[in-house]
């Protein structure tokens, strides 16, 4: 098969690879599309190496049909239209996983859409509620609002009732998040905790945040009481300043949380949510695919250029 490789000057290049074998409770899909995903842009450069036994070409998800199951497999079937929640290998003509990180596709979205939903809606179901139990009525604050995760975030929760302010970087951005639904908006240049504290005026709720450092002793400041913060991403570095006073006064909860080295069993628990209570309102068109670009893999390069400049909102898909 044919898969993207990491060039030692950080270019990706389309080239002969091996095709991936299955273990007895995995499932090998013939891959129709993947997407990118920031985790990508940091493995590339060398900051972000897979877990142990994973694949080392990039792609934290896909879409296809299944060629091939393993022994153990009760599920999937062969020939089945599934996406799927990858540890790596997405960025090439085939893919493997544990049967419970492939599903079915909604009805409704076409394969190469479905590339777009594995990775941002299993981040924003395991953090929003499995981490920060969140519930109707809460206020979420999300950086980067208008990314693959922020993007599906404010549909999430529109969609189970919360409210919503996001921050990115242009005005542009801000206004196509509130048309989605999120509730206001700040850009991020522009003193946008200023903005918060008067959109929440008790605090938020639940703060998602991929930034990091930069964000980190505002963040403290506007959760509320017992307000969880969410950490996901440094894209404004790993180094802070906190204020210990405040997470004790106001029991605050700070969580750190990445998705990809999870065991397969809590992927597979987050999956099976996403089909069985997410998937349905793509198919009411209640929520949809926010989707920058569809291209071609061989522009790999160029998708990555996208991302790195922040130039995207929503997913950028890659059609193999």
């Amino acid at each position: 098969m044919k898969a993207i490789i990491v060039t030692d000057d950080k270019k990706l290049v389309w080239l002969e690879s091996k095709k991936p074998e299955i273990l007895d409770n995995e499932v090998l899909i013939k891959v129709t599309a993947t997407a990118v995903n920031r985790a990508d842009v940091v493995q590339k450069n060398g900051l972000y190496p897979p877990p142990p036994g994973a694949s080392d070409i990039l792609g934290l998800e896909c879409s296809g049909v299944i060629e091939a199951i393993g022994g153990n497999v009760k599920k999937r079937k062969v020939g089945e239209r599934v996406c799927a929640l990858l540890t790596g290998g997405g960025y090439a003509e085939y893919a493997s996983c544990p049967e419970e990180q492939a599903i079915p596709i909604p009805r409704g979205i076409s394969l190469i859409e479905a590339a777009s939903l594995p990775e941002v809606y299993a981040t924003c179901w395991l953090n929003l509620f499995y981490e920060a139990n969140m519930k109707g009525g809460d206020t979420v604050l999300l950086h980067a609002g208008a990314s693959g995760i922020g993007t599906s975030a404010i549909q999430l929760c529109k969609l189970f009732e919360c409210k919503t302010f996001v921050t990115a970087g242009t005005l542009g951005k801000i206004s196509y998040c509130i048309e989605l639904g999120a509730d206001g908006g700040s850009l991020r240049q522009e003193k946008p905790f200023e903005d918060i504290k008067k959109w929440a005026p008790k605090g938020v709720d639940i703060i998602l945040d991929p930034v990091g450092g930069e964000y980190f002793e505002d963040n403290l400041s506007v959760l509320t009481m017992e307000g969880r913060l969410i950490l996901i991403g440094l894209m404004g570095g790993s180094k802070s300043q906190i204020n210990l006073g405040l997470v004790l006064m106001k029991r605050q909860r700070i969580i750190g949380s990445t998705i990809r080295a999870r065991n397969s069993t809590i992927k597979g628990k987050v999956m099976n949510d996403l089909h069985e209570k997410v998937w349905p309102h793509f198919e009411s068109k209640k929520i949809i695919p926010i989707i920058h670009k569809m291209m071609d893999i061989k522009d790999a390069n160029q998708a990555h250029s996208i991302m790195e400049n922040n130039q995207n909102i929503g997913k950028i898909v890659l059609e193999v």
